[in-house]
Parts: structure tokens; C-alpha cells; sequence
């Protein structure tokens, strides 16, 4: 199977074999797990999978791909295609009352957009892993105190153990990508170890508030939403800035946050720059 990369997809399609069977150990399918690949491209990662798992569902938003990867499948196991785009696909309806397992090669320029849409689902997710540019997972990845710790940092690990699992060069691909890659896996937490649904929108308000002027002070920052004395009360000094707080920092901020503070907070794109 051999299919012309499409550039308003952003496609690049893994076939290194050693990299597709670390990735595959990695994932460690069982059978009838119920695993749900996000943009399978040419079935590198699909067949494999499928061969595990013994049936696997495919979400895939090129139509020109289906009817290949359905061929090539069907002396393999039992394989649902879902043309879709996947920030439209509802993963919890998918699951059915299960649990999901989410693998995939997501393509880059939406690659944060799928995360959080996947991170509204997460209680119906065991884990996933996915193929990102090197530069999102660090960030992903990230500690307080990093330069490359932010946004994305602080609202994935508040849901998710992040876990990077491996590099990939751009050779492992076709085209190659400009960019090195890197595979993570993300394991959502118990229930109890994740913040209050009711505090969501708070602390996303926090969260964007505080590093869209990451070089200010938090009593700055975050002025309409917290004053000094109420970031002193979540025990953090109004003089850090967000770089300095950790996921639970901002937690503890949110659940003291001005509700009329909230409509003035920008909405910023759902981007890994934050």
C-alpha cells in the first residue's frame, strides 16, 4: 500500500519497521482490547495492531485511504473504519461503556487540538500513545521551571501521566518531516487524583490568563481574576510567574478565581506555544 502524501493533511507515513515494532512493544496490545487508532495513513501501525488486538478501529478523515487499508486488513482481524474528522468523533460513545486504548501518528499542525479534545474523554481512556514532534512532547513533558513548560504542560499533566517513550528521525517517515519526532504515552489518573469537573472552566481561565503573560507577575496576570491576597491564600506569592506554579498551583488558584473574571479571560487558540 502506497498512497501520494497529502499536504493540506499534513500526512507523513511511518514505515521504518524497527521504529513501528518499538512503538507496537510500547502499546503492548492484548487481545480484544479495544484500541482506536487516530489517523492510521497507510496501516504501518494498524496492521500490527490489529494483528494484536485481534480488532481495532480506525478513525480516518482522508477517504482516499479507506478502501486500501479496509483490503489490506481483512485477512488480518477485524477492522472498523470511521470517516471521520476526529475532533467530531464522541471517543466516550465510542467506548461504549468500556475502555478505550488510543494509538496514533497525529499530524502535526492539529496535533493539540486532538489532545484536548482526547482529554475531555479521558474517562473512558486506559491510555494512549502517540507520535508528536519532539518539541510538543517536551513540552508535554515539561517540569515547572522550564522554558518550555506551559499551558499545555500544566492541562495534560492535571489529567494524564506523560510519559516520553522514544525519538524518531525524520527517515522513519515519507516525506520526511522537517522536524524531529517523538512518541509519548499518556495515562489518564484516577478520578480522585484529577481536579473537580465543576473547577474546569476556572482553571482553563487560569491557566490561559497566566501564561499569555508569562513574563509577568501571577498578580498581574491574572488581574480580574485573583488579587494579590487570594494568590497568597493559594499559597503561591503573587510575585512568581506561571513558569513557577505547578499543576496543583494552579488548581488551588482556580478554585479561588473571581466567576466575573472569567468572561474577560482571552480565549486563545488550543496551541503547544503556551
Amino acid at each position: 500500500m502506497s498512497a501520494r502524501p497529502k499536504k493540506h493533511y499534513g500526512q507523513h507515513f511511518l514505515h521504518e519497521r524497527g521504529v513501528i515494532e518499538r512503538i507496537v512493544a510500547a502499546i503492548a496490545p492484548r487481545r480484544d482490547d479495544r484500541v482506536i487508532e487516530i489517523g492510521p495513513g497507510e496501516g504501518a501501525l494498524t496492521l500490527p495492531l490489529l494483528q494484536a488486538a485481534g480488532r481495532l478501529t480506525a478513525i480516518e478523515l482522508d477517504a482516499d485511504l479507506i478502501e486500501p487499508l479496509r483490503l489490506h486488513a481483512v485477512s488480518v482481524g477485524k477492522l472498523e473504519i470511521v470517516h471521520a474528522d476526529v475532533l467530531k468523533v464522541d471517543l466516550t460513545a465510542l467506548a461504549g461503556g468500556g475502555k478505550l486504548r488510543l494509538a496514533g501518528n497525529l499530524p502535526y499542525y492539529v496535533s493539540s487540538p486532538i489532545l484536548f479534545h482526547c482529554l475531555t474523554h479521558a474517562a473512558a481512556i486506559t491510555d494512549m500513545h502517540f507520535m508528536l514532534q519532539k518539541e510538543v512532547v517536551d513540552r508535554m513533558a515539561a517540569a515547572p521551571g522550564s522554558k518550555v513548560y506551559g499551558r499545555l504542560s500544566v492541562m495534560l499533566q492535571l489529567v494524564c501521566k506523560v510519559e516520553p517513550l522514544l525519538r524518531v528521525a525524520p527517515g522513519a517517515f515519507r516525506p520526511p518531516p522537517r522536524v524531529e519526532s517523538a512518541v509519548v504515552r499518556l495515562t489518564p489518573l484516577p478520578q480522585a487524583q484529577r481536579p473537580d469537573p465543576a473547577l474546569a472552566a476556572k482553571i482553563d481561565a487560569v491557566v490561559r490568563a497566566a501564561f499569555n503573560q508569562r513574563r509577568k507577575t501571577l498578580s498581574n496576570a491574572l488581574r480580574g481574576l485573583l488579587d494579590a491576597d487570594a494568590i497568597r491564600a493559594a499559597g503561591i506569592d503573587p510575585r512568581a510567574r506561571a513558569e513557577d506554579v505547578a499543576p496543583a498551583g494552579f488548581v488551588a488558584l482556580a478554585r479561588l478565581a473571581h466567576p466575573g473574571g472569567l468572561r474577560a479571560t482571552p480565549k486563545l487558540a488550543d496551541n503547544a506555544n503556551q
